[in-house]
């Protein structure tokens, strides 16, 4: 007898849906296609040399150890050394403070797995992270928005959003994956001060944080909050803190960490064990053996250079190639911008006419909102593309809205 699964799945896989980003990276393919859609790295920027010198020395040195299961926390000198650079911004954590993950995306999930059950409310910002939508979907959740600006996250509007009583907070404060925006110091205290109030915990993810091309580094919502909470030099913050090694080496080698108190970290560690053991030991002995004596912190700042680049040649683009009616913003790091169009046109159409006749390609922004806003948006990733190739890719992208409008 035939069998037919679509009886047989769970009723959660009724939530799953496809990225946005990931089914749009298939209509790329073609090479004639100049994508904006993907939020990649720029493969100029990896480190490829100094890899290949770790896996000699980590094979001959650590052969063993670098091929065995590891601990489901992850490699403990390679925690002790994500505590260290985190101590030195301002915030007293321990190895016992870290857990080693398989790419954000896995710390995500496994957040889900142990905070979210079916009709929980979660507080986000409008728009928000692809991914974090995309994971927690799955475990039936909710969603409140608070709109976002140049600023960052509204906060004059959260209150009231409090008021529904979410489950946690989930932001992304420094060049925010899609918008490219910049939470405000003054709106991190409030956001902060307001969680506090309210008794919400917030989840601060920041994977491009050290992605700085001007102005002034700011304080993360987590050493905002651990100023106020930490009591004789344990963490015990009411924030949950993600980042990655993926934009400061490589995505490839699927890393990142979560920092929080480490009664959340043993729930993880539950919640990892039931996933996949442990992250891949000998990508964690790489990823060590590459980072200590410095070199991520030399490597950023070539990787930030390379970025501005890119950045401002995009910047340029936009102003000559635009047409009056369309906006975008002037992010300050990271990845990432943003394009808003005059209310009638729809990214999507834009989209289908960019790809057929103009071979380009972005991301529609209604995908980054769970309550079907952003039809007239998109994001633009600068990071991939060489400046010359970005410059002809606008002026595509401009000649599709000229003709739409």
């Amino acid at each position: 007898m035939q069998t037919q699964w679509d009886h047989r799945y769970a009723q959660r896989t009724q939530r799953m849906k496809a990225s946005a980003i990931r089914e749009l990276l298939k209509l790329t393919e073609n090479p004639e296609v100049i994508s904006f859609a993907g939020g990649l790295p720029a493969p100029d920027v990896f480190p490829i040399d100094k890899f290949r010198e770790a896996c000699n020395t980590v094979l001959s040195e650590q052969g063993a150890l670098a091929l065995q299961y590891g601990s489901t926390e992850g490699y403990k000198p390679l925690r002790e050394m994500i505590a260290r650079h985190t101590n030195t911004m301002g915030v007293g954590i321990a190895a016992e403070n870290v857990q080693i993950t398989s790419g954000s995306q896995q710390a995500l999930d496994l957040l889900g797995k142990i905070l979210i059950n079916r009709g929980d409310r979660i507080l986000v910002e409008a728009p928000t992270y692809l991914g974090a939508l995309q994971a927690w979907n799955a475990y039936g959740a909710e969603y409140v928005t608070v709109e976002s600006d140049d600023d960052g996250m509204r906060t004059d509007a959260l209150e009231e959003a409090l008021r529904t009583g979410p489950k946690f907070i989930y932001v992304l404060p420094n060049f925010q994956n899609p918008t490219g925006v910049t939470m405000s110091l003054e709106r991190r205290l409030q956001l902060v001060d307001l969680a506090d109030r309210y008794g919400v915990p917030i989840i601060e993810d920041d994977p491009y944080g050290q992605l700085r091309f001007e102005g002034e580094h700011l304080p993360s919502v987590m050493k905002i909050d651990n100023d106020r909470r930490t009591q004789n030099g344990v963490y015990s913050g009411n924030v949950i803190y993600l980042s990655t090694f993926s934009k400061i080496l490589a995505p490839g080698i699927r890393l990142a960490w979560v920092i929080a108190p480490s009664e959340v970290i043993r729930k993880l560690v539950l919640a990892k064990q039931g996933a996949d053991l442990n992250t891949s030991t000998f990508n964690q002995l790489l990823a060590y053996e590459v980072g200590r004596g410095g070199f991520i912190d030399k490597h950023v700042q070539f990787i930030i250079d390379v970025y501005r680049e890119r950045r401002d040649a995009m910047l340029e683009a936009m102003e000559e190639h635009m047409p009056a009616g369309v906006r975008w913003t002037h992010p300050h790091g990271g990845l990432f911008l943003w394009l808003t169009m005059p209310e009638h046109l729809k990214s999507t159409e834009v989209l289908q006419v960019a790809v057929e006749q103009e071979k380009v390609a972005c991301v529609p922004g209604d995908a980054f909102y769970p309550d079907n806003g952003g039809w007239n948006t998109m994001r633009l990733n600068f990071s991939y593309s060489k400046p010359t190739l970005i410059n002809e890719g606008i002026s595509r992208l401009g000649r599709v809205i000229k003709r739409l409008l």
